[in-house]
Parts: C-alpha cells; structure tokens; sequence
C-alpha cells in the first residue's frame, strides 16, 4: 500500500480520513465506482467505536418507540442487504422480549408487527407472542417469577471489526489503498479550498503530502478534530456518548435466542445476546466530556448492567463472571436542546464546509453503506468528478458465500478453504493460541499476511475478537503472538517485548477486579 502511494504523485480523486465503519464504506462505495480512492486511519482499522458495538445489525426497536419511523425503515432496507452482501459475517437471530406486566404484550406485540411491516420482503421472520412454557423453551435462564410470556421478533447478528476487516479487504480487491497507522495531521489548502492532506506514516516516520481532488472527514466521534483543522473556529457538532458492555460465559444464556428488554431504569434498551460461545450484555448510556481512543467502563456502568442482568436471568451475575467488559463512544449530532444522549438522533449528517471538506459522521452500523453513498454522490459533485451510479447494494462483500460455515471460521467465508491450508504450513499453526480461546496459531500469521495486522492488538483485539472473549486469556497469549508476528514482520525480540507489554497493559483495562 506505501509503494503504490508513492508510484502516485499525481494525487488522487477521493480521500478518506478514517478506517472505522463509515470510512471504509465510503472507500469501498468510492472504489466500487472507479474513483481514485485513498483511506487514511491514524490507528487501526474500526479500533475506536467501530468494534465495540452490541453487535447488531438492527431497525432499532427503540426508533421506532420515539416515532422515527423513517430511521427505522431506513435501517431495516440495510439490514436485509447487509445479510445478502456478507451472509458469512451477518447472520438471522430471534430475540424473546419476556414479559411480566399483562400490558406488555399487547403493546410490544403491535409495535413488532409494525417493524416487521416496515421490513417488507427484506423481513427476516414474523414476530409472534409465545406463551410461558415457550418462552421459558427460547429462554430457558430466563427469571421464571412472574413471567406471563414473552414476544418473540427477528434482527441481524454480526461480527463488528471483522466486518469493518472485510470492507478494508473487499475495497482493496477494488483498487483502494487503505493504510492503516497513518496519522493525518494537516489539510492542504490552495485558494481557500482543500486539495489535499499532510500524513504522518507512523511506522517510518515519514511526512507525505497527499493530493486529492475532495477530502471526506469520516472520524467518527474525532470528526471535530479534522473539522478544526479545516476552520479552527467551527462550532463542535459532537456530544460523546459511552455505551459499556459486559461479556459473559454461554452458561448465562445457553439457548439460540437472544434477549431484548425494552426499556431499563435509564430509559434505555438492554441486550443479553448469544455471541462467538459467549454472552454480550449492554448497553449504557452514559454521556462523556470528550472523546478518546480508549474509553473506560464506569464502575457505575458495571454494576447497571450486572443489576438488570440479574433482574432478568436466574443466575445473577458478578463482577467474578466478567470475562470482559468494553466501552465506545456513540458519536451523536448535537441538536442544542436535548439534556439526554438517549434522545439523541441516531441518524447520520452530511455537512460540507465552505473550503470543500465533507464531513460524514452520527449514523451507526447497520446505515453503514447507505452513509456511504449519500456520502460519494456529495464528493462527485464538490469534487467535479464523473457521475457514475452507486453499485453496494448488490455487491458481495470479500468471502461471500451462500452457506456460513460452522464455528469461528464462518466470518473468513469462501477464504475459509486457503486458511486451512495456512494452518498445515507451519510448525503448530494447526494449535490454539490459548485452551480458553477458538483462535489457532495459524490465524495470527493470516492477519499480518492479508488483514494488514501491524501490533499484538490488531490481532487480539480486531482480527480475532479474544480481547472481548476472555481478556485475561488474550493477555497470557500475546507473547506467543508476538513471537509468530516478529518471525512475519521482520522485528526485533525488543519489538516483541514492547508490544507484550503494551498489550497486558490494555488487557488489564477490560479485566474488572473482584
């Protein structure tokens, strides 16, 4: 990727600040269409919010109770393209709303049958009332006391950072060049107008000047960042957001079906959704002073969702059970009035500043692609490129295969078969990482090799989800990935040492001490 940017001193027709959901699909869409297309992210790829979602791809149940039917609608299309685009990394799963209050299931039952309506042919199964005893079948540790029945409905499940891996890859495949650890630090200016970027490759040290003929700022909560640097006096158009998760053993929730609660003390929607043989409980929302790279899970955050949990489910977790705990940061739009992030909007803004730059920011996964285009018709336009129509609904994403494969291999899809062969080329890559862990040593190898993994984290973190699986597991693996990533890259054992260290240390932070 560093050479073909250097064989290309002629600038380029788009370039994208930001390797989290939203850039890489405004790359993958700018791509698709043949622009000259360049993704720069400072980081890794979906390091920030982008792999710390509650792993849904959904209408948003919630959007419908506050009356944003459109958003709904919206997210619902998307949802049923994502699932025919990448049916690999996306996947079907029911969700039983248990109900306690004879009220509820009228209300919840009408208000499912609308989301079901609104889904049209794209619709992934009927919602449908369940009984006692069939909702005790979908749900077995649910709490029984008092449980009337439940409601049961259906939404998209998926894999965050290994989806956001294959956008970079599918992108790639169409002649995008997508650098990750490439910190932009300026944007050049002639006449007033943007033509371009100052980028620190972070791995060389080298400062290269960029040329393109339209900027996208697609930074997520940092878009304000890059806004400043276009016009340091702009108004900061972000209210940070924290939303935590816990992760627990498959025990908690042993069946196929996941749990939504639709509304909690705060107000919020509340998941327990099976997930890689574990169990993901979120979300918060807390709203934060300002955004940073590793956001910390709240004590506070923690004992919410360990206290709903147990509301909930006849074994009541604790802070022992935590096998990690997460947090990200929702980047919402500011609209002045509004005290709660709750209420925020989740849709997205397109805003174009008087120099050209295009910032795309708010929106969330499941919208990923329809940002995108919304986002490319914009840049042909301030850019003056060729008008040339938007091609991502129907596009397979990398590894598309009709039929998901079983276990943690599913997410490679059609790769699957070259993996393997990986695996039998070296000595012990056929064994796993860690016995707590699915992972094989093999898969390390296949990150740096085609996944462009850099550091212990991106490996851990990202191309394997170990760090949310069991972070103390991650953290006694890290030395032997090290070892099989320095033997890749060509690094020292001092190399190796610093990254153990620098990943323990973030592992420690997703451990939650009892």
């Amino acid at each position: 990727m560093l050479r073909r940017i250097q064989e290309k001193p002629d600038g380029w027709d788009i370039i994208v600040i930001g390797g989290g959901a939203t850039g890489l699909g405004v790359a993958l869409d700018a791509a698709s269409r043949g622009y000259q297309t360049l993704l720069l992210e400072r980081a890794d790829f979906a390091k920030a919010t982008s792999s710390r979602s509650t792993k849904l791809i959904h209408g948003g149940v919630r959007y419908l109770q506050q009356g944003n039917v459109s958003l709904v609608f919206e997210a619902l299309r998307e949802r049923g393209l994502l699932l025919q685009n990448a049916p690999h990394i996306v996947h079907n799963l029911s969700f039983v709303v248990p109900l306690y209050d004879w009220w509820e299931g009228p209300f919840y039952g009408i208000g499912l049958k609308v989301y079901d309506r609104l889904a049209g042919k794209l619709g992934l199964g009927h919602s449908r009332r369940l009984s006692r005893e069939d909702t005790l079948a979908h749900i077995p540790t649910v709490e029984p006391e008092g449980l009337r029945g439940g409601v049961i409905y259906h939404d998209g499940q998926f894999d965050d950072a290994r989806l956001a891996v294959t956008l970079a890859r599918t992108a790639a495949d169409m002649e995008a060049v997508l650098l990750n650890y490439a910190d932009v630090t300026s944007l050049l200016k002639q006449n007033g107008r943007v033509v371009g970027v100052k980028v620190h490759e972070l791995e060389s040290g080298d400062v290269l000047d960029l040329r393109a003929r339209v900027v996208i700022n697609a930074t997520g909560v940092f878009v304000d960042t890059v806004r400043h640097m276009d016009e340091a006096e702009a108004d900061s158009i972000i209210t940070p957001s924290q939303g935590v998760h816990i992760v627990l053993d498959r025990s908690f929730l042993p069946g196929d079906s996941a749990i939504m609660v639709p509304r909690t003390d705060d107000g919020r929607v509340l998941f327990a959704v099976p997930w890689h043989d574990r169990v993901v409980v979120g979300t918060t929302d807390t709203p934060v002073n300002e955004a940073v790279e590793e956001p910390r899970p709240f004590p506070d955050e923690i004992e919410f969702l360990l206290e709903h949990a147990a509301r909930y489910l006849t074994r009541n977790p604790g802070p022992e059970d935590i096998l990690s705990a997460f947090a990200g940061l929702r980047p919402l739009v500011s609209s002045g009035g509004s005290k709660s992030t709750a209420a925020i909007s989740r849709d997205h803004v397109l805003l174009i500043s008087d120099s050209g730059l295009i910032t795309i920011t708010g929106g969330k996964w499941t919208t990923y692609r329809k940002m995108a285009e919304d986002t490319v018709n914009a840049a042909v336009e301030v850019g003056g490129l060729e008008d040339r129509s938007c091609m991502t609904p129907a596009l397979h994403l990398r590894g598309w295969q009709p039929q998901s494969t079983s276990g943690h291999f599913s997410v490679y899809g059609s790769d699957t078969e070259q993996l393997r062969l990986l695996l039998k080329e070296g000595q012990g890559w056929d064994q796993l990482l860690h016995p707590q862990l699915p992972y094989y040593r093999g898969e390390v190898v296949w990150a740096v090799r085609y996944e462009m993994a850099r550091t212990v984290e991106d490996v851990l973190a990202r191309r394997t989800r170990a760090l949310l699986l069991n972070a103390r597991a991650s953290s006694e693996a890290a030395p032997e990935v090290a070892v099989l990533m320095a033997r890749e890259l060509g690094r020292t054992i001092a190399w190796e040492e610093q990254q153990v260290a620098e990943y323990s240390a973030l592992a420690a932070r997703y451990m939650i001490s009892h």
